[in-house]
């Protein structure tokens, strides 16, 4: 039997993903979890644009940081913290002080 993978589920392989700076596994799984219509929030979000700041890969880190704000998912200080790191490795202290 198959197991339904809920958003606790991506969540956690998600965050593996990160862990792992996985990156490119991260943004898969998540564009799985639209796909299969499974909620996406603030963790989900935390985690996969922290495997992009771990990836070095600022743009969609940033991309992701405004689209919680499009889809009204709230942003905790992690989530501003990872997205600040993220424009700080790639150099783009401008994107910085817009966030």
């Amino acid at each position: 039997d198959r197991v339904a993978m809920d958003t606790i589920s991506f969540n956690a392989a998600v965050s593996t993903c990160a862990k792992g700076e996985q990156w490119v596994q991260a943004l898969q799984l998540f564009r799985k979890m639209v796909a299969s219509r499974v909620e996406r929030d603030t963790v989900t979000f935390n985690a996969v644009v922290s495997s992009c700041e771990k990836g070095w890969e600022w743009v969609h880190a940033l991309h992701l940081f405004h689209e919680m704000a499009d889809r009204r998912v709230a942003r905790s200080t992690i989530t501003y913290q990872t997205a600040v790191s993220a424009c700080g490795r790639g150099r783009q202290w401008m994107q910085t002080l817009k966030l």
